[in-house]
């Protein structure tokens, strides 16, 4: 029987000539990645080794990005852990304030990130780097700890279900609304320790960013990885963010797969995922006026420079509804300049918008933008768990930046379609 995708890059950096489902392996690491929630648990973990040094200094990078700029005391601590650390450990891809942004966004950008990379990460949103043809998954903290100091981790070889994508989407619809589509179509723990593989001719359709966007979601279906073919987009990519040379898997003809779905692009249609977990997926055929408190535009599933463009479009020439906090959080330093010379500031702070440095923020309930008792936000983020952005009796409805957008400008849960473009 022939391998996925993921086998196959996973068998390699093992040094086996195949693996199969279920199969326990160790693996050599191209990057362990860590932030300011995580590292500093890891750190300690790694100081119990009694090992002097990491593995590879140019081999970890470490990102304040969730409570940074420090919100408090216990994060100034939690940030300074981390910072000397890599001080002591002359870490190469340590981003401080100013250089930081928010993680999953950073290191593609940095060119840390290429096809064929294996890569954990003390943070479940690691699966992000799928969208480049790598292997990259979640850890916990002592396993990120392992890896500093071995620049190994080990894994259990997972079954994959294989998404066969064709067509292209409609006007205002994009990869947050077919990731929201498909976790509501599986469940939450639908691809449970499974590798989640796209494939099929409408993976052309989807840029890059799209592609980030879904790999990123897929741990909200409990998948182990998100993964996709790498094509002349990730080629693309890679080249003009200086990545280094990549290396690209197929899968064979004859893998195996749990379960195939065919996904028709053309039918999908603005969604979002209802309070309290992203598989309450709806669309506005099946849903009423809700009304909204605040709007969230960033993270690293959907803060890059494509999703503020799309968020501007829709907000330029409206003014938001004065019952509404739209806070809009650039995802990198470079994304954050570049939208500011496009003018795209301009348009948010006239319509009446927040625009922050680049962080973590909202998204896990730290800072910039917590909810109180009974509030509801239209967030771009990836999560809407029972008390994720404040208050347990708060609510957060996920949704791309066009439905966002649209939101601010009315005060309540808005197709984009119904906006007029300025």
């Amino acid at each position: 029987m022939g391998m996925t995708m993921s086998q196959k890059l996973l068998a390699q950096k093992a040094g086996l000539d195949s693996v199969r489902a279920g199969q326990l392996i160790m693996a050599n690491v191209d990057l362990v990645l860590g932030n300011d929630i995580t590292a500093p648990v890891a750190i300690k973990e790694f100081d119990k080794f009694g090992k002097k040094d990491v593995f590879n200094k140019d081999k970890i990078a470490l990102v304040p990005d969730h409570f940074a700029p420090n919100k408090d005391i216990k994060a100034a601590e939690q940030c300074n852990c981390m910072r000397q650390f890599a001080r002591k450990n002359d870490i190469t891809n340590y981003f401080e304030v100013g250089q930081m942004g928010v993680e999953h966004a950073l290191l593609p950008e940095q060119g840390l990130v290429t096809a064929g990379d294996l890569i954990i990460g003390a943070d479940s949103h690691t699966c992000t780097y799928g969208a480049l043809g790598a292997f990259s998954t979640g850890v916990g903290s002592t396993d990120m700890a392992c890896g500093m100091a071995t620049g190994q981790a080990w894994f259990k070889i997972p079954t994959a279900i294989k998404f066969n994508l064709f067509g292209e989407f409609n006007k205002n619809v994009g990869g947050k609304d077919l990731i929201l589509h498909i976790i509501g179509m599986i469940g939450v723990d639908g691809a449970l320790y499974q590798s989640m593989e796209f494939a099929g001719p409408g993976v052309k359709n989807l840029t890059i960013d799209d592609r980030f966007t879904v790999a990123n979601m897929a741990i909200e279906a409990g998948g182990k990885n998100g993964i996709f073919p790498v094509d002349e987009i990730t080629l693309e990519y890679l080249k003009d963010h200086g990545a280094k040379e990549p290396t690209i898997y197929e899968a064979d003809s004859d893998a195996e797969y749990e379960k195939v779905y065919d996904i028709d692009l053309s039918q999908i249609k603005s969604t979002v995922s209802f309070p309290h977990l992203p598989e309450n997926a709806k669309t506005f055929d099946e849903f009423g006026e809700i009304e909204i408190h605040q709007v969230v535009i960033g993270s690293c599933t959907n803060g890059r420079l494509s999703d503020l463009r799309k968020a501007a479009k829709i907000l330029k020439g409206h003014k938001i509804s004065n019952k509404v906090r739209c806070i809009v959080l650039p995802a990198t330093q470079q994304i954050w300049k570049d939208a500011m010379h496009e003018g795209l500031f301009d348009i948010f702070i006239d319509s009446g918008c927040a625009v922050s440095t680049p962080t973590c923020g909202p998204c896990l309930g730290g800072h910039m933008g917590i909810l109180a008792e009974g509030e509801r936000a239209v967030s771009t983020t990836n999560r809407n768990f029972v008390g994720r952005m404040g208050h347990v009796k708060s609510e957060v409805y996920l949704a791309g930046p066009e439905v966002a957008a649209a939101s601010a400008i009315t005060g309540f849960i808005t197709d984009p379609n119904t906006i007029k473009e300025n």
